[in-house]
């Protein structure tokens, strides 16, 4: 990335008015509209999309530091534009192997289309392997879905709904289905969105829950059949190595702009004791040194890893412990970022409106997400010492 500019693609004083925006979207519980106006409108739904379809032609790379530095300014903005950045990201993988199928997301990325990302299910700790989700064979080819999917970003804003569920009728079944629901389908019923989003923080993705009641993906939006449990699949690496990736930005990025939260209070604040700034206590000194150290390992580890699957690097087996193990380190190193932030800027932290008491509230949402720490122990163990004994 030596020639490539972020600015370029996320200027300054864009990224002022959005970091300006955020507080009341986070006050209101309200979703960023004119922050997705203006990403839009400045081609950022489409930085991962060919140049020659209408798209800046950017690399997961590329896109995963811009995720950092919009994160800086908005997290709950970085977090919902991540989920559409998935999906553009996979088409991505799988256009770079040779595999055309999610073209149509690419078009659509240019086109103006938002594309949100359905996976979650409440207690499915099978993830992209199994769901509870009903996926019925129609005619020519479609499928209609049943069930709920949780943590729905973008709920107020999506034109298409990539999301999975299982074929169990199929005589070749059980076959896991991924595909795309327009919105069209919330109009004629099939598919509720829940006003249910009122949270700690990432307030603004207002990421609601999705009710399908038989909203059908046509054929031409129907991605993949493939067998349940872990799968070779390039759509199951291309998910999985985007989501972690682009996730693990979103909360470098907050833990990035907590660190400099904490240098400027240190800076400004004045101890009655000694007559001298913060930053010339030795404790303090220490312990924003100690946040550092922490933050300044995770750029590089994304730059590599994300370089990795730009360039089809070949890590076979230990792919996926490499990626659940980028996002672990990443959300729990960005937690304790925060957390010493608080103490260095004192208790005007505590305050709802002061920025630091929202990225304290927001970075506690990265251990939810997948992987979770759990599943990434667990995942990275098996990688080093082989799977249970059965």
């Amino acid at each position: 990335m030596t020639d490539f500019d972020p600015a370029a693609h996320l200027p300054d004083d864009l990224l002022e008015r959005i970091r300006g925006r955020a507080p009341q979207h986070d006050r209101d519980n309200t979703f960023p509209q004119a922050d997705l106006d203006e990403l839009r409108d400045a081609g950022y739904l489409a930085i991962l999309v060919p140049a020659e379809l209408g798209g800046a032609g950017l690399g997961l790379a590329e896109a995963s530091a811009l995720q950092q530095r919009l994160a800086e300014a908005a997290p709950a903005t970085a977090l919902a534009v991540n989920m559409h950045l998935v999906w553009t990201g996979v088409a991505k993988v799988l256009a770079d192997r040779g595999i055309d199928d999610l073209r149509f997301v690419q078009e659509g990325a240019a086109g103006g289309e938002v594309f949100a990302f359905g996976i979650s299910e409440a207690g499915n700790d099978l993830v992209l392997f199994g769901s509870g989700t009903d996926a019925s064979p129609q005619d020519h080819g479609g499928y209609a879905f049943t069930g709920t999917k949780i943590f729905t970003s973008l709920a107020p804003v999506w034109t298409q709904l990539g999301l999975h569920g299982l074929d169990t009728s199929s005589p070749d079944g059980p076959k896991m289905v991924y595909a795309f629901v327009p919105r069209s389908e919330e109009a004629a019923g099939r598919v509720v969105t829940r006003d249910d989003w009122d949270t700690l923080g990432m307030r603004g993705t207002q990421s609601r829950t999705t009710e399908l009641h038989g909203a059908v993906a046509p054929a031409g939006r129907v991605a993949r059949r493939i067998d349940p449990g872990p799968n070779p699949d390039p759509l199951i690496f291309g998910i999985f190595s985007v989501f972690e990736i682009l996730l693990a930005s979103v909360y470098t990025g907050i833990a990035r702009r907590a660190l400099d939260l904490a240098v400027t209070a240190a800076s400004n604040r004045t101890s009655k004791r000694t007559g001298k700034p913060y930053s010339q206590d030795p404790d303090i000194r220490r312990r924003i040194a100690g946040m550092a150290l922490a933050y300044d390992a995770l750029p590089p580890q994304l730059d590599a890893l994300a370089g990795d699957v730009d360039q089809r690097a070949d890590h076979g087996a230990r792919w996926f412990s490499l990626l659940a193990g980028v996002k672990h380190r990443a959300v729990t190193a960005a937690k304790a970022v925060v957390d010493d932030a608080v103490l260095v800027a004192g208790g005007s932290s505590y305050f709802a409106s002061n920025e630091l008491g929202r990225l304290y509230r927001d970075v506690l949402a990265g251990l939810f997400h997948p992987s979770d720490p759990e599943s990434a122990h667990s995942t990275v163990a098996t990688a080093w010492l082989g799977p249970l004994d059965d």
